[in-house]
């Protein structure tokens, strides 16, 4: 840990997490030199594909088109990537341009209107910004579309998810009414605790289904759009076009199979982490937790205060404990409460109960 810390009147000078030996959420702080190596340690053995075709790489998606119950997958840098080649072949095979979905999901916050600007497709929002999707809000649709994109969990409002019985209901609604259902699975491996079904059985309500290797699972970065094989071979075809299909991309594939291998088995232990996580922080008065219980390892905690004297105190707890929480605090809509996401990973398990009490304790009291 550095120990160039000035705590004038200017406040401390930053730490980062790499200062820190422990942290509240997340997994190992890997630095690119320690992750590299441990690629470099599973790709003995590899064979090095060549724009989408090899061994090691074809083999991993076989491998997740099995265990999802899917016919075919196909592995690509980014979810961005993945999501919009899906919507347009839909859109495309259809006629049908628009789409629809929760209104915070990732296609629409985040991706720049690549939807419109890219593949010229219409969002349609579904239920409001704030609530989880629902069944009512389904039903209430007054446009037709190709599409409904479904995430699970829900992330933007804290990560939480339908039941299992709400889940269905919408699915047989989707089928009912013609429309292609697609999958937002970014964290489907958080949902397997929840939902206590195999993953193949949560997949196969959906026609296809995106799954991410970077989160939650914490592989460098990488992608998989799975669906029917037909699907899958058109969807290679747009790779290429958007400039996905790399001459290599092994380094990535490697990389996001040793996560899936590794972390897979953990996502109960990460639940039963967050939950434990939520329930002390809930003992805070300034603190306030959605949702309680967390349904997955990801939770917001939404704490009201002044942001500044709680980046600070973030600060001294990194400095005096070695524990990282946060390094900034995300505005809401509600003037001066702000939210702390938490995922648990490996670093929650390995800070343990007794460092997290004192890490709380330190931001809190």
């Amino acid at each position: 840990m550095r120990d160039d810390i000035n705590d004038g009147a200017s406040g401390l000078s930053d730490l980062a997490r790499a200062d820190c030996r422990y942290a509240i959420s997340g997994h190992d702080h890997l630095s690119p030199a320690e992750t590299l190596r441990r690629v470099g340690e599973r790709a003995v053995g590899a064979d090095r594909d060549f724009y989408g075709t090899g061994a090691t790489l074809n083999r991993f998606e076989r491998h997740i088109a099995e265990f999802l119950g899917k016919e075919a997958a196909v592995f690509m840098p980014s979810g961005t990537m993945a999501q919009q080649i899906l919507l347009r072949i839909v859109a495309d095979g259809t006629g049908n341009r628009a789409f629809a979905a929760h209104p915070t999901t990732h296609v629409v916050l985040h991706e720049q209107n690549g939807f419109a600007a890219l593949h010229q497709m219409q969002f349609v929002p579904v239920g409001p910004a704030d609530a989880p999707l629902t069944i009512a809000h389904v039903e209430a649709l007054p446009d037709p579309i190709a599409t409904l994109l479904l995430e699970l969990p829900q992330r933007e409002i804290g990560s939480t998810l339908p039941t299992w019985d709400e889940l269905a209901a919408i699915v047989g609604l989707a089928k009912e009414r013609g429309w292609h259902l697609h999958l937002d699975g970014a964290r489907l491996w958080e949902c397997g605790p929840y939902y206590a079904r195999p993953y193949t059985e949560i997949a196969s309500l959906f026609d296809t289904v995106y799954v991410s290797f970077y989160k939650g699972l914490g592989g460098v970065a990488g992608a998989m759009l799975l669906g029917s094989r037909a699907l899958i071979d058109e969807a290679r075809i747009w790779q290429r076009r958007q400039g996905g299909n790399l001459v290599s991309l092994y380094p990535y594939a490697l990389s996001a199979e040793q996560a899936f291998d590794d972390r897979l088995d953990r996502m109960a232990a990460y639940r039963d982490a967050a939950q434990r996580a939520a329930a002390t922080l809930r003992g805070y008065p300034q603190v306030a937790v959605r949702w309680a219980p967390p349904p997955t390892n990801t939770f917001h905690a939404m704490i009201r205060g002044d942001r500044d004297a709680l980046r600070q105190r973030s600060q001294r707890l990194a400095r005096d404990h070695s524990i990282w929480a946060f390094k900034d605090l995300a505005p809401t809509v509600t003037a001066g409460v702000f939210k702390w996401e938490i995922y648990a990973g490996d670093a929650t398990l390995a800070l343990g109960e007794k460092r997290l009490a004192l890490a709380l304790s330190s931001l809190f009291t």
